[in-house]
């Protein structure tokens, strides 16, 4: 069975370098949910190279702590910041080549979660897989993130939690 493809929508104007819209020279990754995942899809290019014809290791590292935060945007629509992450990289990741990121929730316990990602190249093959804990930010942490940014991520979290 294949799993339905739903597009999530994104904060517009922000720089963030993965998702951000207002990024001359980011990413510009957009989202959608497949089942229990969260995926983007992305081919990446010249400017995104390490050794040649390779995406340099950071930028395969920024695309998973990215997809495995929207996978913490979707599903627990809460304020979180990245603690720790490794990664496991399988083989180089290609450039010019369409790439699928994959980000799931594995688990919550106190304030803390656990997601695993995973970047596909040509038919399925897994290039690089990432597992990573995430701090879910209390309301006294929350005191130093802008009020623009608490209001369109609280509007974010109230349009993904209309998907479901």
């Amino acid at each position: 069975m294949v799993e339905q493809r739903v597009n999530i929508p994104q904060l517009q104007g922000y720089s963030c370098f993965a998702c951000g819209t207002a990024n001359p020279i980011g990413l510009h990754l957009t989202f959608y949910r497949e089942g229990d995942y969260i995926c983007s899809d992305i081919t990446l290019g010249k400017n995104h190279e390490g050794w040649e014809n390779m995406a340099h290791g950071g930028i395969a590292s920024t695309l998973l702590d990215e997809i495995m935060s929207w996978a913490m945007i979707y599903f627990k629509r809460s304020f979180f910041v990245t603690r720790r992450m490794s990664i496991k990289y399988l083989k180089p990741v290609p450039l010019h080549t369409p790439l699928t990121a994959k980000g799931m929730i594995e688990g919550e316990k106190r304030r803390l979660c656990t997601a695993k990602g995973l970047i596909q190249g040509r038919n399925h093959t897994v290039l690089a897989r990432a597992e990573a804990t995430f701090a879910l930010l209390s309301d006294e942490d929350l005191r130093v993130v802008p009020a623009k940014l608490k209001e369109d991520m609280n509007k974010l979290f109230a349009l993904i939690k209309g998907m479901d």
